[in-house]
């Protein structure tokens, strides 16, 4: 049985808005990533400059965190992540049988359009670009549910349902 969900995908990508939704449709707690950035990590990246490995490492660790205690107090969760790179997503998923990945898939200009529309966000556009090549695309073993971000919040969240349940 899945206790946890992690949305993942670039940013841009509706992790927030899917995720958030979601929990509120199974009635499950929320955690959004970006809270668990260091005031560092947001300066770096409101200059435009992208994180690296070391960067990431204490932030996942934050992540996998809230996923394991939320396991333990058997308070089930949905947890938003960029999650690009494989390493990344053993860190939060690989080694929790119960956790599920959501992958929101989407190009690059869909993304970009987004991101040049949504005020008040630290993440410039400029960094999509490094998103995109960072981003190592779920592999089948990792079980992903993947959905087209072209469609609706809410078909999103109903086709997350459908893939969680029977995973």
């Amino acid at each position: 049985m899945v206790k946890a969900i992690v949305v993942m995908g670039v940013s841009g990508s509706g992790k927030t808005t899917v995720a958030r939704l979601l929990a509120g449709r199974l009635g499950w707690a929320f955690a959004e990533a970006d809270e668990f950035h260091s005031p560092a990590n947001v300066a770096k990246m409101r200059a435009g400059v992208a994180l690296d490995d070391d960067d990431r490492g204490p932030w996942l660790a934050a992540i996998a965190d809230r996923i394991d205690s939320a396991r333990e107090a058997n308070e089930p969760i949905v947890v938003t992540c960029s999650a690009l790179k494989r390493r990344y997503r053993d860190i939060l998923v690989a080694s929790r049988p119960d956790v599920a990945l959501v992958y929101l898939k989407g190009d690059y200009d869909t993304i970009a359009q987004r991101m040049a529309a949504r005020p008040h966000h630290y993440m410039p556009v400029s960094l999509l670009k490094s998103q995109f090549e960072a981003l190592e695309e779920p592999a089948a073993d990792e079980h992903a549910i993947v959905l087209d971000i072209r469609r609706t919040p809410e078909e999103l969240v109903d086709l997350a349902c459908r893939g969680v349940t029977s995973a």
